[in-house]
């Protein structure tokens, strides 16, 4: 918001000024045309606006103790005009403005630790008051103006509303007392929220400052007023962001550290809605789900999108062969769902919309399919039944080839995904990279021992790579690896609608976006393929995210 009014301005210039400002948005007051009259006292209110309009030329100059009461009275002083007719575009903007310049000196003295309860700050005591805010929120919180978060991350894309209020970044602490909190980010919860001053309530002199869900509340009831509220939906994320080791940790994870193997799970990006659809993204080799920042941040704030999804980002340790990571996605879903909705009848259930980029989309794609026999048969020339060995390990073996679609998904975008392969995990560097990823997997180990015990039930060709777990994401993405030749013709189970986001780079031929033929990115039967000219990395750019959005919106009433 712009200052208040400059001293030698005109009073009729920054009406007009400040008009134009919050009308560009969108008006602060929504008003039905029946609305009754204002019984607002006008020459009162008037009074009470100079008078807030002197404190905040007064507070600009002043310092200490004594600014932080100046704004306090700024913000007081303009909140009756909200309930004014005539009023309620020039009060909003001041006392936005005010409380603005207030948070600025509160957070600068004390940006973590808020409470809510009475709290001296600069001499002056305050009612702080959490108004709907996240019950995952846990603990005192810390809080950020909106405007002092940096949108590096998102490519300077901040989604906001203009409105009353000034928006914030809220991050807390995780849980750590009850199931959900496990699936919770480890840095931390992080929420967006906007506060404002109001009035003590009767018989109580310190000022409110609320700190609120604007997006839940929506608007601000004064007097016969209905208020929009500010918001920006960028910058909680874009805060906890911040704080993330993921994209280093998942290099590691891809070389065989074992952090990204411990942080591995489904997490809530929001509260969990049970009637909103899970809209599950799942990242490449060798990435984290900041990946998604782009897209994550363009769902928030689109409110068509906002109210119908809910966003949950998959970790995972990508060293680990193909079928590996889907059998462990599908129980990080699975566990996700035995906390979220024990009962299995939330209708968020059967709406769920698998996103996955690279190697993250052919592990989307397997948890779409009903794989038969076709995967066993490919690894072995025996039945489970005739397998000698530990029962534990036979078992395991059985789930990593056998499975069948996970239940209630409804569609899956694929994007980048090396379907048909990627040449280059034959390359050099993908030669280099199958000696440096890590094979030490628990589910890798039970294979190597089944093939010590029963080489003869081996595939010839896997015989040697499985008896020496020589086996791990980058081996199960070369075009010719016997296992993931034949998954290749698994599609996705009826019911399941999937689309195809591709790259082909211009002036490469064969088409490819430079890491993925494009070839191998297409598959038959898809609801929709768009081929843009374009690198790998399409979850980042406008046009692989504009498609997405397209995707989902189209798509958002008909499963």
């Amino acid at each position: 918001m712009a200052p208040a009014t400059a001293g030698n301005a005109s009073r009729a210039g920054w009406l007009l000024l400040a008009a134009l400002m919050l009308c560009a948005c969108r008006s602060v007051a929504e008003r039905p045309s029946s609305s009754p009259a204002s019984t607002v006292d006008s020459d009162g209110v008037l009074r009470g606006l100079e008078m807030a309009h002197s404190w905040s030329r007064r507070a600009a100059a002043m310092e200490g103790d004594s600014a932080t009461d100046a704004w306090t009275r700024c913000a007081l002083g303009a909140y009756p005009a909200l309930a004014g007719r005539d009023t309620v575009v020039e009060a909003a903007t001041l006392a936005t403005h005010c409380t603005d310049a207030l948070l600025a000196r509160m957070l600068a003295q004390r940006g973590s630790g808020w409470v809510s309860g009475s709290q001296t700050i600069d001499g002056s005591e305050f009612d702080i008051e959490f108004r709907q805010l996240s019950p995952y929120l846990d603990g005192p919180l810390r809080l950020t103006r909106a405007s002092e978060v940096p949108m590096t991350l998102l490519d300077g894309a901040r989604m906001h509303r203009g409105g009353f209020g000034v928006p914030l970044a809220v991050l807390s602490r995780r849980c750590n007392d009850r199931p959900l909190c496990e699936l919770l980010p480890p840095e931390g919860v992080f929420r967006n929220a906007t506060a404002w001053l109001e009035p003590g309530s009767d018989g109580d002199d310190r000022p409110r400052l609320v700190i609120a869900d604007a997006v839940a509340l929506d608007t601000l009831a004064v007097g016969a007023q209905r208020i929009t509220l500010a918001y920006d939906t960028s910058a909680g994320y874009a805060s906890g962001a911040l704080t993330s080791k993921l994209d280093r940790l998942a290099i590691w994870g891809l070389l065989g550290g074992d952090e990204v193997g411990r942080r591995a799970g489904l997490y809530l990006l929001e509260d969990y809605d049970p009637g909103k659809r899970p809209l599950v993204m799942i990242h490449g080799l060798g990435s984290s789900p900041l990946t998604w920042a782009r897209l994550s941040n363009a769902v928030w704030g689109a409110p068509d999108l906002r109210e119908r999804f809910q966003i949950w980002h998959v970790v995972y340790q990508t060293n680990a062969p193909l079928l590996v990571i889907r059998r462990r996605v599908q129980r990080y879903l699975d566990e996700a769902w035995n906390v979220l909705d024990p009962e299995g009848d939330d209708a968020a259930r059967t709406g769920m919309v698998l996103v996955g980029h690279s190697l993250g989309g052919v592990v989307s794609r397997m948890l779409c399919v009903d794989s038969g026999d076709v995967l066993w048969n490919a690894a072995f020339v025996a039945p489970k039944s005739a397998l000698k060995g530990d029962a534990e390990d036979i078992a395991g073996v059985d789930e990593v080839f056998h499975f069948t679609h996970y239940p209630g998904i409804s569609r899956a975008i694929f994007i980048s995904s090396p379907h048909g392969g990627s040449p280059s995990a034959t390359s050099w560097y993908g030669r280099l990279a199958r000696v440096l990823i890590g094979r030490r997997t628990p589910e890798l180990q039970s294979l190597k021992r089944i093939a010590d015990v029963n080489p003869e039930a081996v595939q010839p060709e896997l015989r040697l790579f499985y008896q020496q777990a020589r086996l791990n994401s980058i081996t199960t993405l070369q075009t010719q690896q016997p296992v993931r030749a034949a998954g290749q013709v698994l599609m996705p189970a009826s019911g399941i609608a999937y689309h195809t986001i591709a790259g082909a780079l211009p002036g490469r031929n064969p088409p490819t976006d430079g890491v993925v033929p494009l070839d191998s990115a297409i598959i038959p039967g898809a609801e929709s393929t768009k081929v843009l000219p374009l690198g790998h990395d399409l979850q980042e750019s406008d046009e692989g995210v504009a498609e997405v959005l397209r995707i989902l919106r189209a798509s958002a009433d008909s499963d």
